[in-house]
């Protein structure tokens, strides 16, 4: 199929371009940015989404688009509500008309598990906003579409704001183990290249107007993950931050009650801890 991946220059987006060429897709990065990470087999398109001229070119010859694009950082968001609005929601917006003027097969869209909670501020109302837009597109014109919410994602690639990075950037720097949350915190990790095979499954025929939770199938405690970590390294020092008002969740995400989705896991998921020590051995940590 001819995909396009718009934000495919990102840390998911990248990935997931990098899954379908895999598979035998044909694949065009749609980003502001050229990606670092292209392969000979990609064709990159410079543009943004929020320019809906730029995108009409990128997008007509498309049978499936993917959009990774948008601010994704929760603390960046809150405060930055109009450029989230403009980033999320008109963008959003601007890839539906595309994908509707052209009679796109498919639009496979980022969301969050944020988008079903009190917790995440503008970023979380933005994702639910550009839910109801995709779900409206689809009433109407019979707009086809997967809402994939992400959990926690780690892995290669990822920016400096990403949880799991803070950690082993701290680690290697400083050999210690801090957490900007609370010691209660847990999460549902999952590596990004597991959700990159996720969100290469989602294009087949099966997969129709529908949301799909995609997260680790385990909950990993943060204090018994240092608690771990720490016996490894034999790191002694660890300190949570505690950090108020942050609008991330402590433990999972209050819920908001919104449209109803399911729950996808890939079939071999990676250990959570193996792919934590992965990225710490690419740091080539010495004395650790």
């Amino acid at each position: 199929m001819r995909c396009l991946v718009a934000g495919g220059s990102g840390f998911l987006g990248s990935h997931v371009a990098d899954e379908l060429t895999n598979k035998g897709h044909k694949v065009t990065i749609f980003d502001r940015k050229k990606s670092k990470f292209i392969k000979e087999k990609q064709k990159f398109v410079k543009g943004d989404i929020c320019n809906i001229k730029s995108l009409m070119d990128a997008i007509q010859k498309s049978d499936v688009v993917f959009n990774f694009a948008g601010l994704a950082d929760i603390d960046e968001a809150r405060s930055k509500p109009l450029e989230t609005a403009q980033s999320n929601i008109i963008g959003i917006i601007n890839i539906l008309l595309c994908c509707k003027k052209y009679k796109i097969q498919k639009i496979i869209h980022a969301s969050s598990i944020y988008a079903n909670s009190h917790e995440g501020s503008f970023y979380a109302t933005s994702k639910r906003c550009a839910e109801d837009y995709i779900e409206e597109f689809s009433n109407r014109y019979n707009l086809n579409y997967v809402i994939l919410r992400f959990g926690s994602l780690y892995g290669e690639r990822a920016d400096k704001n990403n949880g799991i990075k803070l950690i082993v950037d701290e680690i290697v720097k400083n050999k210690k183990l801090i957490y900007l949350g609370s010691s209660k915190a847990s999460r549902r990790y999952i590596h990004v290249k597991d959700a990159a095979i996720a969100c290469n499954s989602v294009i087949q025929k099966k997969f129709k107007k529908i949301c799909l939770n995609i997260t680790g199938k385990k909950t990993i405690k943060i204090q018994k993950m240092f608690s771990t970590i720490g016996k490894a390294l034999k790191i002694k020092k660890r300190k949570f931050l505690n950090k108020q008002n942050s609008g991330h969740y402590i433990s999972k995400p209050t819920k908001y009650n919104l449209r109803k989705s399911k729950n996808f896991f890939v079939a071999k998921e990676k250990n959570f801890y193996k792919g934590f020590f992965e990225l710490l051995n690419q740091k080539k940590v010495k004395g650790l």
